[in-house]
């Protein structure tokens, strides 16, 4: 809405919607934390999953544990990233959002999304890849959702009032472009059902793709559009200007080039190709520089406005949530050396690292704006801001969260720490693990399990603190738009051409392209002609650097030219941000097929397997255990020969895994009897005493879908999984043939019965054979048949030069399975 008299216009910003995605962020903060907590006390007391033995198999930690992580991401970082891009982009483009009813699609389809994950996750309907987990009808939907978002965006950027685009505007651009991007990519599946998909990549291109996701979405969902919310309200709360607008240039362009390569430091020491494994941990380190220059930015904004740090709660979350932005980007870096991530992958440590800046940097930076925005969205009658309701009370959640935090992340870096390091001790020659039951590891990390739940309800605490004390802020307000007076601005200072030709004569645009050209042709070239490569790009960088020094004035004119036009701004955007992913993923989606690998090549699922492997991946299994046994000597020693690509070069999704509650798999097939994984399902705590795995007694009543079978393994023949034709019967039968096989096995073997089957067997009701039959039916027969294929594969030519050399050379372990 506005009102124009000459050339000045009367802005009325539609502040309507801010308020309804700062409530909605509220209140999904506390379900996040509150399901937080809940798995958290899971991991040191077992009878919460579930309830116990009541058998409620939604409420356990595999269920629940991709509610937490959805809900904490994209519900509540989520709807408190809309609510700060709404609020700031309108006043920087001195415009009102371009169109309400955009608007308001964007937020009810959002809180639609959110109601898709609440009511699904908890029923296992997932994708089994994290922070992915969503069905795909769930994932068209945000994606058409986040298009909204886009064209809304955008479209207030075109009928902007304000000639240059401010640096949170720039980071609000990389996060659209680059989230879209990444989400499409990682979330490419052939459907078999309304419910059910299979990503189209697999195997070691599933885990590059996923990671090359996993990564970014932290680094474009959780950290860029909150980066452009921190150059926005911190300096207004301050009364401060940035500190300095050319670090946030090199800031931003730095940060958005090199974050999108740095995802293969998940995955190292693994099966992933040496050269990504390299290649991740380089841009990795190099992510050091421009993180720090954005924390050393955001605090230096506040010089001036430290005597409000006593007395002030908004400036208190903000200068700590840079700090723990500052801390989370040094540690990040630190794990994805080589010889770290040895400890911290598959541990606690990689858990604390993720809740410091999850808690420390998104939450704080939330309840800053928060505290910030409220009274001035619900203001007093005359329009103005009004006061926080109870200050006294934002300054305990600060400190309620200051706590929290540090006993959350302490507690995990302790338990991190020492479980890798008793699961790679050996005794004193050298000869033998010292700790050989993985169980040992887990009891002694239990007392830091227990630190972490404390942590995470002080830490809950604090946000209904900050929700009762902005409510009362709303009770005692009245809802307000803000209002602008513009003056228009003249066609010269709109010239958007001009825009396009800085970009075409812009020498550090054009520079940076020759560097990168040939920073990837020292990657992919041969010995000699790669450090030629490297030499010329180097040379082209110590050139650029002597034309800046020479040409600074001229430089700085074409970028503010660059500024005035969104477009080719845009379009450099999606350029930094997609070379590295194109360069990373293609050659790996070439190369790394089945029909390619040399040394070993993975088994196909039987029919049963298959279902059995589904069932896997609905009751959460990935988030506990994972399939990849590094080439490191202890992994070695414990699990067995180390992974090959083509293990699992079949498996989609891929179940690499990132975190090791539980023992890893990847050689589990055939170790143990059918008797011994039925009985473990059933009471994991009369198999491994001390074991703190939830039991699974729903599997022993429940049917297993076999009908789905034909559909899924059509799907998988699509996507290039070698399966022989078989029609629908043939597919049946052999599901059916194998489960009969494996019950009867059972029932011989004296097991416990399902409650139902031993009283009809009791009373005479059915048969043996009948008994036999029904219990062929049953999930848990399905998922043992799975259990006992991990790991099976097929030896091919062995390229002895192309096996990793493991941590003691000397060391020749042979694998514990036998090809299967």
């Amino acid at each position: 809405m506005k009102t124009q008299t000459g050339n000045t216009v009367t802005i009325e910003y539609d502040d309507s919607i801010v308020r309804l995605f700062l409530l909605a962020s509220l209140i999904t903060s506390v379900v996040a934390m509150l399901v937080g907590v809940i798995i958290s006390s899971q991991l040191h007391t077992w009878q919460m999953n579930g309830l116990g033995t009541a058998g409620l198999e939604w409420i356990t930690f595999g269920r629940l544990r991709p509610l937490h992580t959805n809900a904490a991401i994209f519900a509540f970082v989520g709807n408190m990233m809309f609510a700060g891009v709404y609020y700031s982009t309108q006043r920087l483009c001195k415009a009102r959002m371009a169109n309400d009813v955009l608007s308001r699609i964007n937020f009810w389809g959002w809180q639609t999304v959110i109601l898709g994950a609440i009511i699904t996750l908890p029923l296992g309907l997932t994708r089994g890849k994290e922070y992915a987990e969503l069905i795909w009808p769930i994932n068209i939907l945000v994606v058409l959702v986040w298009v909204v978002f886009a064209v809304n965006f955008f479209w207030t950027l075109h009928k902007r009032n304000e000639p240059h685009l401010y640096v949170a505007l720039w980071f609000y651009i990389a996060t659209i472009i680059t989230v879209a991007m990444l989400y499409i990519v990682n979330h490419l599946s052939l459907p078999t059902s309304l419910t059910h998909s299979y990503p189209i990549f697999g195997g070691v291109q599933d885990a590059l793709v996923q990671w090359w996701y996993g990564h970014n979405a932290v680094a474009f969902f959780l950290t860029t559009p909150i980066l452009g919310i921190m150059y926005y309200f911190m300096p207004k709360a301050a009364g401060r200007p940035v500190y300095s607008y050319r670090l946030s240039i090199i800031h931003f362009w730095a940060l958005v080039f090199i974050y999108i390569w740095a995802g293969p430091h998940h995955l190292l020491n693994t099966a992933l190709p040496q050269w990504l494994q390299m290649l991740g941990m380089l841009f990795s380190l190099m992510l050091w520089a421009p993180s720090w220059g954005g924390m050393l930015n955001g605090l230096l904004t506040l010089r001036g406005a430290w005597d409000k740090l006593r007395t002030d709660p908004v400036i208190k979350f903000f200068a700590a949530g840079v700090t723990f932005y500052g801390m989370a980007t040094f540690e990040g870096p630190l794990m994805a050396i080589r010889s770290v991530n040895e400890i911290s992958h598959y541990t606690d440590w990689t858990i604390g690292h993720v809740h410091s800046g999850t808690l420390g940097w998104n939450g704080f930076m939330a309840a800053g704006m928060f505290y910030w925005m409220a009274p001035r969205l619900w203001g007093k009658k005359d329009g103005s801001p009004s006061k926080l309701w109870s200050t006294a009370m934002a300054n305990t959640h600060f400190w309620l969260g200051t706590v929290g935090i540090l006993l959350y992340i302490g507690s995990m870096w302790a338990s991190g720490i020492l479980q890798a390091l008793m699961l790679s001790a050996t005794n004193e020659a050298g000869t033998q693990l010292k700790y050989t039951d993985f169980l040992e590891t887990v009891q002694s990390i239990l007392p830091m399990l227990w630190f972490r739940t404390a942590g995470g309800l002080l830490y809950l605490t604090g946000f209904i603190l900050c929700a009762i004390n902005i409510f009362m802020t709303i009770k005692n307000g009245k809802a307000v738009n803000g209002t602008k007076e513009v003056v228009l601005p003249e066609a010269d200072e709109m010239d958007t051409k001009a825009g396009w030709k800085a970009v075409f004569r812009n020498d550090p645009v054009t520079y940076s392209f020759w560097v990168i050209v040939f920073l990837t042709l020292w990657i992919f070239l041969p010995s000699y002609a790669d450090v030629a490569a490297l030499a010329i790009a180097l040379g082209l960088a110590a050139q650029a650097c002597w034309l800046f020094k020479k040409r600074h004035q001229e430089w700085s004119n074409l970028y503010e030219t660059l500024e005035k036009n969104w477009v080719p701004f845009t379009l450099l955007v999606v350029v930094a941000a997609g070379l590295g992913g194109a360069i990373q993923i293609i050659p790996t989606v070439l190369a790394n097929k089945g029909a390619t690998v040399e040394e070993r090549v993975q088994k196909l699922y039987t029919p049963l397997e298959l279902a059995g492997r589904d069932i896997y991946i609905t009751e959460g299994c990935y988030n506990c255990h994972s399939q990849m046994i590094r080439t490191l000597e202890t992994d070695v020693r414990r699990y067995g020969d180390w992974s090959r690509i083509g293990e699992s070069i079949y498996n989609h999704p891929f179940q690499w895994g990132s975190k090791r509650t539980g023992p890893d798999l990847a050689r589990e097939g055939g170790l143990r009897p059918d008797k011994w994984h039925y009985d473990h399902m059933l009471d994991p705590r009369a198999i491994s005493e001390g074991s703190i795995m939830p039991a699974y007694p729903w599997l022993l009543k429940k049917e297993t879908d076999i009908d789905a079978l034909p559909s899924k393994i059509g799907a998988l023949r699509d996507l290039g999984v070698p399966y022989p034709a078989l029609n629908k019967h043939e597919i049946l039968d052999s599901a059916q043939h194998q489960a009969l096989k494996i019950a009867k096995g059972l029932v011989a073997s004296n097991i416990t019965l399902p409650e139902d089957l031993d009283e009809s067997f009791t009373a005479g009701s059915i048969s043996e054979n009948e008994l036999v039959q029904k219990l062929a039916q049953r999930e848990i027969i399905a998922l043992i048949a799975y259990l006992q294929k991990i790991g099976a594969h097929i030896d091919l030519e062995v390229d002895e030069s192309a096996a990793p050399k493991l941590l003691n050379p000397d060391t020749k372990q042979q694998p514990r399975v036998a090809n299967q």
